[in-house]
């Protein structure tokens, strides 16, 4: 019977892995289970709803009293059994439904059901469904060997949905990267503000299901308001109405409390019913007949640009899920990065603009002045020293006839020392050309009007300045006697320009160009080739611990290092090739019209050898090391964006070994999920919400039974997504830095338990805290452990440190410094994974180690492997010879701890004994009830 139940379990295994139905992997659960319990009449699996019922999803038989299977339905509130199952996640078993009023009444009596067995479908404390098996009047009188045959074949189902949807999980956010994705691509090539909206819209509206979607603009010139600009075209509303209606109640963020909140906090809001919110104007609300609004800002650089509004119209409560929010978000945010250049255009265009209307504005009202003037009387005289802008005549011969004092000043000279003087000391110029048709001096042209904005005037030392100037003729009788010339000097608006200019393409630190002019250069450099058939290629380089030089001497080092580090950059290069900084400590370089990798090679080996020399600080010689990838059109992309994603990518993969490190893209290179993206956001805030816990692990002396310690255990548990593995976030806690901070929290937690245990008079046990790498990098881990237990009271033998072999070798002097001030205060010492680094077995006996715990690979094949059974009995014999203690990690089975105890290891952890604990349960069951049985996994 154990036989079939066995090969049945493996037969349902093998059709999870193959990949089918869930249907069909759910169906063979089922016949598994009727055919075991032949008392079973019936047997179903019901799935979760939306509205927190379960619904029939298969079993046997199909019908039940007229009723198929998918129209049966539990309801939580009528059937208290299902729901204490689904709140425990516990199988429930009543043997006689007359004896117990839980169970939904409406079925016993309908179904005639004696007998109930109900399991919840779980795995790893997330629900996925319910199992019911029930008679038709003839007890079940299951045994405890069925109910747990049972429970293995509904874990069998739960391992199939969990599969199922972490499938659609995968799918969706494959789906999800794809759109956004085409989001980049398509607002790329947008060229109006009214293309890039219409993107926007178009994608929102593909997420949220709902094109009434609108957007509020800031207005760059005018008081910085928010201002209605633009409405999807889809919207059930018409622009002119939605515009009018937004007139009519001057709607915006002096009037609105949620327009102030989202442009406050910077964040996006969804209210489900306007009218249950005090926050948008119910009135404005009522007219264009919105029930509900979900609001983001677009922000770009730290400043909101706009608000995007998305409202729901119908009767029902606006629902959108947080990963529809959060892409609705993204794609938001990544219009706003295009919708800022576009803004900025705008802008300089209308100042432009504006300041071209006031100088024409200006200058027709002194050409009005001057064509007044026929005789130079007190009055008119007064009128023209008075003028801020330099007047000067000139006769028919090009004689300066007279100038006002803001011309001598402009100018250089004393008062009426240009009168009598040619034109040419101020033009320098061919009086031949004054007078023709259009006005040409210099040869530069004027409009119709005789205003010019691009020519320089002379002073007396002969150094020149930009000016703008009007010519108007004199004319007296119809006849025309002389010319006024009317100038402004505009240097300082000039220098203004440049400086825009400058800071638009450039940055202000390295004098290099910015992301915009290297990305308005690669594109150049893009079509040359597609029309020569060259290759080009993209350089993405990352300073290695650029942050740590920042933390630890400041910001005005970090930017001295990045200028120097320019100049170096810029030796290595040609002049048509291009170096950008595109922000922080990441540079990018441009090199067009390459043969191919041995010019990239080329520069990547003077750039290197630029690093060996240090960096000299203000007095702090600081090394840098530089992590580069490399992309190269047309292979690895042919357009701007691909190529600088792609040199990026391979960057990051350069970064994940340490030291001037290069990588050439390669398709499949990108591990940098939006998922894995998203984690590592998540994780910077895990730490203060209060969402990493600490689990612990008891260590057992296999001849007593009886706890000898413990290790403390660092565990996620995400709001949304429920506990997430160490696996997954630990490595992005190192690559981040994080670990500093969340291995001491780990410490800390760790001590204050264990002293709040000795005070409750439980065992004097020790704990075990694992130390990452980043850790003993940091010179005063000493002293960080010393203050946390200092601060408990808790007594330095009863902590233990945990580190790899490979942490050891990294860099043994300091290593070995901290390690021996660590065994000088008392604290135990104890290698982990021990047999699966690369160092020397020196260190065992130079380092001061208290104990060797044996890696659970070595474990997990003891029995069946021969090699590996001899590799830990070799181990165990040599910390028995050096006198170390040694533990076995990940014992899973009663045959494995007798094989270790059978060689004298007696220091056992692993499943076999206890899984990790909550810091309760570990009381109440190790403490308390002393559950500590090997082969019960608890």
């Amino acid at each position: 019977m154990n036989q079939t139940r066995y090969s049945r379990l493996a037969n349902i295994t093998k059709l999870i892995n193959t990949k089918l139905e869930l249907r069909e992997v759910l169906e063979n659960v089922v016949t598994a289970i009727s055919e075991e319990i032949v008392q079973c009449d019936s047997v179903g699996i019901y799935l979760p709803e939306a509205d927190g019922t379960f619904r029939g999803y298969v079993g046997k038989p199909q019908v039940i009293n007229g009723m198929t299977l998918d129209m049966q339905v539990i309801d939580m509130e009528e059937d208290l059994l299902a729901k204490e199952v689904v709140d425990t996640q516990k199988a429930i078993y009543i043997p006689d439904t007359m004896k117990d009023d839980r169970p939904d009444s409406r079925a016993v009596k309908g179904f005639q059901i004696k007998s109930l067995l109900v399991l919840p479908i779980s795995h790893e404390q997330e629900l996925f469904g319910l199992v019911f098996l029930f008679d038709y009047g003839i007890p079940m009188n299951l045994t405890d060997v069925e109910i747990k045959t049972v429970e293995a074949y509904v874990n069998m189902a739960a391992v199939a949905i969990r599969n199922s949807t972490n499938l659609a999980r995968k799918e969706n956010l494959i789906k999800e990267k794809q759109l956004l994705l085409d989001v980049t691509r398509d607002l790329s090539m947008c060229s109006t503000m009214q293309d890039v909206l219409d993107k926007c819209f178009y994608y929102v509206g593909k997420v949220l299901n709902n094109t009434n979607v609108g957007v509020h603009l800031l207005d760059p010139i005018r008081n910085r308001e928010f201002k209605p600009a633009k409405l999807s075209k889809d919207s059930d509303w018409t622009e002119e109405n939605w515009m009018n209606t937004h007139k009519t109640f001057n709607l915006g963020q002096n009037n609105d409390a949620l327009f102030q909140e989202v442009i406050k906090t910077k964040k996006a809001i969804l209210i489900p019913n306007v009218y249950e919110d005090t926050r948008p104007s119910h009135l404005v609300c009522r007219n264009f007949g919105i029930k509900g609004l979900f609001m983001v800002p677009l922000v770009s650089m730290g400043e909101v640009l706009g608000l995007v509004a998305v409202a729901k119209l119908e009767e029902q409560h606006i629902v959108y899920s947080e990963a529809s929010m959060q892409l609705a978000q993204s794609i938001v945010d990544t219009t706003a990065s295009t919708l800022a250049n576009l803004l900025y255009m705008e802008k300089q265009e209308q100042i432009i603009e504006e300041r071209t209307s006031e100088i024409t504005t200006k200058n027709k009202e002194l050409e009005s002045a001057i064509s007044e003037l026929k005789t130079i009387s007190r009055e008119k005289e007064l009128i023209l020293n008075s003028a801020g802008e330099g007047i000067f005549g000139l006769d028919l011969a090009g004689n300066i006839t007279f100038c006002n004092p803001a011309s001598d000043s402009m100018l250089g000279y004393e008062k009426s020392e240009l009168i009598g003087k040619s034109y040419k000391v101020i033009f320098n110029g061919n009086k031949a050309n004054l007078k023709e048709n259009n006005y040409k001096i210099k040869g530069f042209d004027v409009d119709s009007e005789g205003f010019n904005k691009n020519d320089s005037f002379y002073r007396k030392d002969r150094s020149s300045f930009p000016v703008e100037y009007v010519i108007s003729s004199i004319k007296e009788q119809g006849e025309i006697i002389g010319d006024v010339i009317t100038f402004k000097d505009v240097t300082q608006r000039q220098q203004m320009e440049e400086e825009i200019k400058y800071y638009a393409y450039y940055d202000s630190l390295t004098d290099l160009p910015n992301r915009n002019l290297f990305k308005d250069r690669l594109n150049q450099g893009i079509i040359k080739a597609k029309y020569t058939s060259q290759k080009l290629a993209v350089m993405y380089l990352d300073l290695d611990r650029f942050k740590l030089i920042n933390d630890s001497l400041g910001h005005s080092y970090g930017d001295l290092l990045l200028k120097d580090f320019a100049n170096r950059l810029r030796a290595c290069i040609s002049k048509c090739d291009t170096i950008s900084r595109q922000g922080g400590d990441e540079f990018s370089i441009f090199l067009p019209n390459i043969k191919g990798k041995n010019e990239i090679l080329a520069v990547i080996k003077c750039i290197n050898k630029a690093l060996c020399q240090p960096f000299n600080l203000k007095g702090h010689e600081i090394y840098i090391k530089v992590s580069i990838g490399v992309s190269m059109f047309p292979s690895d992309g042919d357009n701007t964006e691909e190529l600088i994603k792609n040199a990026d990518t391979a960057m990051y993969r350069s970064k994940e070994v340490s030291g001037n490190n290069c990588n050439f893209f390669v398709k499949g290179m990108d591990t940098r999920t939006f998922e894995s993206i998203k984690l590592e956001n998540a994780l910077y805030r895990a730490l203060e919400q209060d969402e990493l816990v600490i689990q612990y692990q008891p260590q057992v002396d296999y001849q007593s039974k009886q706890c000898i310690g413990m290790e403390a255990l660092l565990r996620w548990n995400h709001p949304t997504e429920g506990m997430i593995p160490p696996d997954k976030f630990i490595p992005i806690a190192e690559e981040t830095g994080l670990i500093v901070s969340i291995g001491e929290w780990v410490i800390e937690k760790a001590c204050e338990q264990l002293k709040t245990w000795h005070e409750q008079g439980y065992p004097l046990i020790s704990v075990a805290v694992n130390l990452s790498v980043r850790q003993f990098e940091e010179n005063d881990l000493f002293t960080k452990i010393k203050t946390i237990l200092k601060k408990f009271n808790l007594s330095p033998e009863f902590l233990q440190v945990e580190l790899t072999e490979n942490q050891i070798i990294k860099n043994k002097d300091s290593t070995l410094r901290t390690m021996e001030q660590l065994k000088e205060l008392g604290i135990k010492i104890a290698i982990d994974d021990f047999g699966t680094g690369y160092s020397s077995l020196g260190y065992l006996k130079n380092f001061p180690i208290h104990t060797l715990k044996i890696d659970k690979s070595f474990i997990q094949d003891i029995i069946e492997d021969n090699n590996n059974a001899a590799i830990t009995n070799t181990i165990i014999t040599l910390a028995q010879n050096l006198n170390l203690n040694v533990i076995a990690e990940g014992v899973e089975t009663i045959e494995q701890a007798e094989f270790l105890a059978s060689r004298s290891c007696y220091f056992m952890q692993g499943f076999c004994f206890s899984r990790p604990l909550s810091a309760t349960d570990f009381a109440q069951q190790i403490f308390i009830d002393n559950k500590i049985e090997a082969g019960g996994i608890i």
